[in-house]
């Protein structure tokens, strides 16, 4: 089954978890596309909701399907916030950031009462690490924070190397103006603690480790979707 079939049904799955009224945070990504063209075809319906997107692009997608949007300056609580993942392992720690949105993607789910994750169950695994972990970081000073990522890299014993994203021949800059930074661990042994160490590197703005966030996953494959949590 194709891919992008699998991260619909996930999508859809994950409608469940919203009701008319909810204040709901929106993700981005592929899956979360999905959901948010499911949220919108509610809303034109007559589905009440208020919407706090992750990202620019989910809130342009958000605002052509007329989604109600506001800010988590004017509200400072969502009831649940639906989001894909790069990597999810059985204790429901996550890898997110391929696209770049994590520092609002995780602002938003900490904000939220509930993170709901969908996807297809290729993004399920046992240990987190094969996919590179994204790391923004402010652009002031950024060899240094390179160096000192380099450094927690090696004694985590990281498999692979660390670059910095690049996009159209340039650094690619993030929605809050920062870089990326991709560090290939192949194995993360001990999540919370590579979180804490990447952390306390003043020129990291956050990190693509998202630990006792997720609630609930729903994941797709060929015989159906299944739930974690």
């Amino acid at each position: 089954m194709l891919s992008d079939e699998l991260k619909k049904q996930a999508a859809l799955a994950a409608m469940s978890e919203v009701k008319s009224g909810m204040r709901i945070g929106l993700g981005t990504g592929s899956t979360a596309k999905h959901f948010v063209d499911y949220l919108g075809a509610e809303v034109a319906k007559g589905f009440e909701c208020l919407c706090v997107p992750t990202s620019i692009a989910t809130m342009k997608q958000a605002q052509s399907l007329n989604i109600p949007l506001t800010t988590l300056d004017e509200i400072d609580r969502l009831d649940v916030t639906v989001d894909g993942a790069d990597e999810i392992d059985d204790r429901m720690q996550l890898i997110k950031g391929g696209g770049g949105a994590l520092l609002r993607e995780k602002i938003v789910a900490a904000a939220s009462d509930k993170m709901v994750v969908i996807a297809d169950t290729s993004k399920l695994v046992e240990v987190l690490g094969k996919f590179a972990l994204p790391i923004e970081v402010n652009k002031f000073g950024l060899g240094a924070t390179q160096n000192a990522v380099s450094a927690i890299m090696q004694d985590f014993k990281a498999e692979g190397g660390l670059v910095l994203r690049q996009q159209n021949d340039a650094p690619f800059v993030t929605d809050g103006g920062h870089f990326i930074l991709d560090a290939s661990f192949g194995r993360i042994s001990d999540a919370k603690a590579l979180s804490d160490e990447l952390l306390n590197v003043p020129g990291v703005v956050q990190h693509g480790l998202f630990l006792g966030l997720c609630a609930k996953a729903y994941l797709a494959d060929a015989n159906g979707v299944k739930e974690l949590g």
